[in-house]
């Protein structure tokens, strides 16, 4: 382990990062992720992406400050209902009188909660039944393989519709739902990864070695699989937050007073002649959201998959 004395001064940092020969482990994998980082910011689209994601971080967990008003309670109904844009609501008011701004940046947690609870539970049963089936082959393979199929063969909101009627309504139920539906391309993906590295010289190894079957497929398989999968995970995100939107359009996601996007835009189609603000806004919100999820994801691709272009 290189001591902090030891490290080089910053005029010499970039050429210790690049070094042919690293001296330690650590030093190895920072130059990984200093190569990594540079071939993400060669993609000006990733970076720009990456951006939207920050922010949406930043607004999500300083919503409390960022938000004027009260993203549940209304104003006036008389004097501050459906009111446009202005200096006193910076995004206009709903037919409720609430501030759309503020619901907006409080509907960023909403939506971010989403997209990380999918992400968590989905990520591990796509790699799971990827992994184990590419590994063992034979039934298990074909068994696995066409439940994936079943799931493939539906369009993912309408897999999603289903489960939430079957659940019921609401926002736990609504990421249940998604992360059901989720998994598939994951578990395509790991599986197909496994197909090439099961037969590798370095497994053959491995077993000689006597490792088990879990150790195996955990502790090497599952590893190379986990980069591709998660570019896969980072422009799905966008596909999530389109569905949780869809669920909560349609009245199956997150209930009202819930400041969440899908369901403000429901409301704001009311009014979308002459208020326009009331479903524009957090439209938007969505559109920018999703398209920073998808413009990171492809940058992550350049950095992660082994077999892009460099």
């Amino acid at each position: 382990m290189t001591s902090a004395a030891s490290l080089p001064q910053p005029a010499g940092f970039r050429a210790w990062l690049l070094s042919p020969e690293p001296a330690s482990r650590w030093q190895a994998r920072l130059g990984r992720a200093y190569l990594g980082w540079r071939t993400f910011t060669k993609n000006p689209l990733a970076v720009f992406g990456l951006c939207i994601v920050l922010l949406l971080l930043l607004v999500a967990v300083f919503a409390n400050f960022l938000a004027p008003y009260s993203p549940i309670a209304g104003g006036d109904l008389r004097t501050a209902r459906l009111l446009p844009p202005s200096a006193a609501h910076w995004l206009g008011t709903d037919d409720q009188a609430r501030d759309i701004y503020s619901r907006v940046i409080y509907g960023s947690r909403i939506t971010l909660w989403v997209v990380l609870l999918v992400s968590v539970i989905a990520t591990p049963i796509g790699l799971l039944v990827g992994t184990v089936a590419g590994y063992l082959g034979g039934w298990v393979d074909t068994v696995l393989m066409r439940l994936t199929d079943i799931f493939l063969a539906f369009p993912r909101l309408v897999l999603a519709l289903a489960f939430v009627a079957a659940l019921g309504p609401g926002i736990e139920n609504a990421i249940i739902a998604i992360a059901i539906t989720s998994w598939p391309p994951y578990a395509r993906i790991a599986r197909a990864e496994t197909l090439m590295v099961r037969n590798s010289d370095f497994i053959a190894a491995v077993k000689l070695q006597g490792a088990s079957t879990p150790r195996i497929i955990f502790g090497h398989v599952v590893p190379l699989c986990i980069s591709s999968v998660i570019v896969r995970v980072t422009l799905d995100m966008a596909g999530i937050i389109l569905t949780a939107a869809g669920l909560g359009f349609l009245g199956l996601g997150a209930q009202p007073p819930m400041p969440e996007w899908g369901a403000m835009v429901a409301t704001g189609r009311n009014y979308l002649i002459d208020q326009w603000w009331v479903a524009a806004m957090p439209g938007l919100a969505i559109f920018v959201v999703s398209l920073g999820f998808n413009l990171l994801g492809d940058g992550l691709r350049d950095v992660l998959d082994p077999k892009a272009a460099k």
